[in-house]
């Protein structure tokens, strides 16, 4: 994940919400939790609000469910089509 160039022109939030979007679509954390906020936090180096508010655009465009207490969860491009 250290291997995203962000562009400070750009939010940042924005680029990781991209970058895990297309993390998740290519089948990465398949059947697995995303890593917590923090191990995001540190792996992209930028503030857990930062991560925070990437998860929660995922959350928004169908990306991840978030189950409180369990973690943040990929959802399969096939189940997003289907509503």
């Amino acid at each position: 994940m250290g291997d995203l160039e962000l562009d400070r022109s750009r939010p940042i939030w924005k680029q990781i919400s991209e970058d895990l979007a297309r993390r998740i679509d290519a089948g990465e954390w398949a059947g697995e939790r995303l890593p917590g906020l923090v191990e995001l936090s540190s792996r992209y180096g930028v503030a857990v609000s930062t991560i925070q508010k990437a998860i929660t655009h995922l959350k928004t465009t169908g990306h991840v469910r978030v189950e409180l207490g369990l973690g943040t969860w990929p959802v399969p491009p096939a189940e997003r089509q289907q509503g």
